[in-house]
């Protein structure tokens, strides 16, 4: 009785797997490239934000960019990332020199000495291929990297161009707007205290004379300029990308966005706080050939403030400060 049963199941088992070799597996279906438009949302008194026709911002090509920057992967060596040197809580800088990551969108040259002109592309493209060296061969080994480089551009195919891109949109999302100042100036939802108040004014006017080179909604002219730092010169700055000895000790102008956060300050760090800043523009200025004719207190060594001014000048910086952008969470370390 045993055997037959065991006859009848294997006979049964036999017909089952005839009839399975004649089912094809059906095919694994192509991946579908289609990513999600990302909707950037820039506040009504900021400047319009021009896209690049092509690299237009998709939810997948933001996140690609946020895990680069966050990723040791990037670097050759795999020793740090991006955000090694530029801190979230420090408004995506660190000291002593590093310029903040942030209003990029808005920028047309970058770094001090004005190394790299053109779009975030052209900045992120130059940290990509030059100053990190990433080794694609990594990357297009990765278990992860291909296939979110498949969603972001199409193509499981990395190159710097495209790892630049991806950066390039992530950082067109840092965007820091949304400080005292300008709940006060655009959006007449406070009120500066009379400190602060009195800091702005002497901000905007020429008795403070800061609003020639930190003017507009950015606080920056995005130039360069030699604001009487020194009589001569060990970092000749612009001059070295220019060839151009009128460009000596000409260097970009930060924006002050935030610019509580971002000690040490001026090119070289030299100072370590506001107030010694505030000093300097005050009774600090040194004369050279070079020295742009906007300082044009240089001759008496700078605007020559009161103790109290200075203090309301420090007491109107500090309103620049966005807590907001540097708690984020869409900026923050996605690992």
């Amino acid at each position: 009785m045993f055997v037959n049963k065991y006859i009848l199941s294997v006979l049964i088992a036999s017909m089952v797997l005839i009839g399975s070799c004649g089912e094809e597996t059906p095919p694994v279906p192509d991946a579908v490239f289609n990513p999600t438009a990302y909707d950037m949302v820039v506040p009504a008194h900021m400047p319009i934000l021009e896209i690049p026709e092509d690299n237009p911002m998709t939810v997948e090509g933001v996140e690609l960019g946020r895990m680069l920057f966050y990723d040791k992967k990037l670097h050759s060596n795999e020793t740090h990332s991006c955000a090694d040197c530029h801190l979230q809580s420090k408004s995506f800088t660190s000291d002593p020199t590093v310029l903040p990551h942030m209003n990029f969108g808005w920028y047309n040259n970058f770094l001090w000495n004005g190394k790299i002109s053109g779009t975030l592309e052209d900045i992120m493209f130059f940290e990509v291929a030059s100053f990190f060296a990433t080794d694609l061969d990594k990357l297009n080994h990765d278990p992860l990297y291909p296939d979110l480089f498949f969603e972001a551009f199409g193509t499981k195919t990395i190159t710097h161009e495209l790892a630049a891109k991806a950066l390039a949109q992530f950082e067109r999302t840092l965007v820091c707007s949304n400080s005292k100042f300008d709940r006060v100036v655009y959006q007449n939802t406070e009120f500066f205290t009379d400190e602060e108040l009195h800091g702005y004014e002497l901000f905007f006017t020429e008795e403070g004379d800061c609003f020639h080179c930190h003017g507009g909604v950015l606080l920056t002219d995005n130039l360069f300029h030699n604001n009487g730092l020194d009589e001569t010169f060990e970092d000749i700055g612009y001059a070295a990308i220019t060839g151009k000895n009128t460009d000596m000790g000409r260097f970009k102008t930060p924006t002050l966005r935030n610019i509580e956060l971002t000690a040490p300050y001026m090119h070289d760090g030299r100072y370590a706080t506001l107030e010694d800043v505030v000093d300097f523009y005050s009774d600090g200025l040194k004369f050279s050939d070079t020295v742009d004719p906007l300082m044009k207190n240089v001759h008496q060594g700078g605007v020559r403030l009161t103790d109290q001014e200075k203090s309301d000048m420090v007491a109107f910086l500090k309103t620049l400060t966005d807590t907001a952008f540097i708690h984020n969470p869409l900026f923050s370390n996605p690992f």
